[in-house]
């Protein structure tokens, strides 16, 4: 598929009777589901593996596992948003002129925490991290099922193996929020590259209340149906991708305004919040200083990963936007502005890893090629790519003393 592509627009099927409509489309969901099962229990190993490397090595150290994936740096602060909801404002202990404003957190994920404490008997920790953990099943059908339309059943399956094998793949296992918007994500553009552009619209405008950087799925919406209306004249009298578009970016400039007028702050007081955190975009200037220091000095471990995630994150965006078949417009745009934000923000060095975590179609170029290569190459792959993500998991949780 072309790179030029946008959203197709599907002629009206002739429909049948509701009730057996309702069966086709279960159906077709439990046919979509079985194909994917060996990837998502790829997946569920890898995940419980990690898991399971960390909680070992934490109760050998005498930390609770559960603290660590459920409460602890930015998990803290949504289980707060779930108790309580919003309104607190910490100034920083450490660092002057930097002020913690939990209006910095969008809702959806400590709102969903929310409910499922309130109908459930678990606790808001508990309630994060079934609300995280089923979020990342979710979020790894919708890549494989992307992955599958794109490139096939095999570099599908590769796909979301490599996703949950990233050096950081243990955040989808935390009460974070990656895990969600990257199941928002994976289903908008499924939706969109399948013609369903209010589905699309729909889930961008979900995703945009889960996350800053989901402002991604709401350019990749838009611009695909920018691109369809201006090439196509059927499309300028087709409602749903008027729609499509209209909703996309609803969610998140929709909290955007309102966090800034919350604040105090008017308009564009939310971009003031992060200002105070210490958060901004600078183009990547704060992370080239960043890389200096570390090339003239020594620092944690950490760091120096991020910058060889960073580098290869890089190289892969250029691989996947030469790649042939070229990849929709929607994909590589959404890949694009999540690699773009990452670069360019200012502070939070180690964190730039998790921000591109929702960012898997630069896995791509890697799940083509091995779906291309002898078995026994991609075995000692998977296997070399296991090893270090959990080795590096247990070591974020349970070592390293950086903001995550």
């Amino acid at each position: 598929m072309s790179a030029d592509t946008a959203v197709p627009v599907r002629a009206p099927e002739p429909r049948p009777a509701s009730g057996n409509a309702r069966v086709r489309r279960a159906e077709r969901a439990r046919d979509a589901l079985r194909r994917a099962a060996p990837a998502l229990a790829f997946y569920a190993a890898a995940r419980l593996t990690g898991m399971a490397m960390m909680a070992a090595w934490a109760w050998w150290i005498g930390r609770h596992p559960r603290t660590l994936l459920g409460h602890s740096w930015d998990g803290i602060w949504y289980a707060g948003i779930a108790r309580h909801g919003y309104g607190l404002v910490l100034p920083s202990p450490t660092t002057r002129g930097v002020v913690f404003n939990d209006l910095a957190f969008f809702p959806l994920f400590p709102g969903l925490v929310h409910a499922v404490s309130t109908v459930t008997p678990l606790t808001v920790v508990s309630s994060g991290l079934v609300v995280a953990w089923l979020s990342a099943g979710a979020a790894a059908w919708g890549v494989y099922a992307l992955g599958e339309r794109l490139y096939g059943r095999r570099a599908a399956t590769l796909l979301v193996v490599l996703w949950g094998l990233l050096p950081h793949a243990i955040v989808q296992s935390m009460a974070y929020t990656e895990p969600l918007m990257t199941a928002l994500a994976a289903w908008a553009l499924y939706a969109l590259v399948t013609g369903r552009p209010v589905w699309a619209g729909t889930l961008s405008l979900l995703a945009g209340v889960s996350r800053p950087n989901a402002v991604a799925v709401a350019a990749a919406v838009v611009c695909s149906c920018a691109l369809l209306l201006l090439r196509d004249r059927d499309a300028r009298t087709n409602w749903r991708v008027w729609a499509g578009a209209a909703l996309a970016p609803l969610g998140w400039t929709g909290y955007i305004v309102w966090a800034g007028f919350r604040s105090g702050g008017g308009l564009f007081g939310y971009f003031e919040v992060q200002r105070l955190w210490g958060s901004r975009f600078d183009f990547g200037k704060d992370a080239l200083r960043f890389v200096r220091h570390l090339i003239v000095g020594r620092d944690a471990m950490a760091y120096y990963v991020t910058v060889a995630i960073i580098a290869v994150a890089l190289v892969s965006l250029v691989l996947l936007a030469l790649e042939q078949p070229r990849p929709p417009l929607p994909v590589l745009v959404y890949a694009v502005v999540l690699v773009v934000i990452a670069v360019g923000g200012s502070s939070y060095f180690a964190s730039k890893p998790r921000f591109l975590l929702p960012a898997f179609p630069l896995l791509a170029p890697a799940a083509l090629a091995l779906a291309r290569a002898r078995a026994r190459t991609v075995l000692t792959t998977v296997a070399a790519l296991a090893g270090m993500s959990f080795f590096y998991g247990t070591y974020l949780l349970t070592v390293a003393r950086m903001p995550m």
